[in-house]
């Protein structure tokens, strides 16, 4: 595993585990196989309705609980500084856990403007040693401006969606210039005819491995956290082996070159969905 240092000075794994739209009893299951296969980074989110079964998991692994970098995320409908508090205190409860390692402001959801308090929230549950580290999803780079124009404690890191069709080369600047890193969300580009591209297949055919795996591997040369999703244990072992191998320059700017402005997600400027 390679390790990623936070500029609050945690260390995290660069490769971590999704279960974005993984059911609950799923989440379970999928967990415990990437514990397994040895991750040691999870993501779930209040949004996801998945965090018991993801709590229930890293308790049962046997694994301690500081060896298991565990992230959750407050949701849109629960911005604003006593909202965010509460939130907090029912994602734990659900956990199972009395600390997270990083809580982050899912979405910035423009149309309530009230990120800033929410993030003031997030600021006392760090200084409360509740959460290791705090930050923020979807932000954009008005956002951002915003945010840390008001804030006392800087993001760790700005999860955004990144995938080769959409490397968001700009925003990991921004990032990067506030001494933010940059996580994948969708690091795969939620298969949606990513990995039949022939520039992945013909690197993976040179490598020796899937184009999944030559994504993945990608991410980690350009710097990013990435956390990518299964349900299926095959895919969970195959995703974590990318520890091997290391693409060229050559290959690195051929997937660079790949970029289309494809997004798949939600604009997070027009994202405004609290149910």
């Amino acid at each position: 595993m390679q390790h990623v240092t936070l500029n609050n000075g945690l260390r995290m794994p660069q490769l971590g585990f999704g279960v974005w739209q993984v059911a609950d009893d799923q989440a379970h299951a999928s967990v415990a196989a990437a514990l397994e296969a040895g991750y040691r980074s999870i993501d779930t989110a209040r949004a996801y309705d998945n965090e018991r079964g993801t709590g229930r998991a890293i308790a049962e692994s046997g694994l301690a609980r500081e060896d298991v970098f565990l992230t959750t995320k407050l949701w849109n409908d629960a911005h604003g500084y006593d909202e965010a508090l509460r939130a907090f205190d029912e994602s734990l409860e659900r956990l199972g856990t009395d600390y997270v390692d990083l809580y982050l402001i899912h979405w910035p959801v423009p149309e309530q403007d009230k990120y800033v308090d929410s993030w003031r929230a997030l600021e006392r549950i760090y200084a409360d040693g509740r959460a290791k580290a705090i930050g923020v999803s979807n932000f954009t780079q008005q956002n951002l401006d915003k945010l840390l124009q008001e804030a006392g404690v800087v993001p760790v890191l700005n999860q955004i969606e990144l995938h080769p069709r959409f490397n968001q080369a700009a925003m990991r600047k921004v990032n990067a210039d506030h001494r933010l890193l940059t996580e994948a969300w969708s690091p795969l580009g939620q298969g949606k005819g990513l990995l039949e591209d022939q520039t992945l297949r013909g690197l993976g055919d040179k490598h020796g491995k899937t184009p999944a795996q030559v994504v993945l591997r990608w991410h980690l040369q350009v710097g990013n956290v990435a956390i990518p999703k299964s349900v299926t244990p095959s895919r969970i072992k195959e995703n974590f082996d990318v520890f091997d191998f290391e693409l060229d320059a050559e290959d690195v700017e051929r997937i660079n070159a790949m970029d289309n402005g494809g997004r798949i997600g939600p604009d997070p400027a027009e994202m405004n969905f609290v149910g």
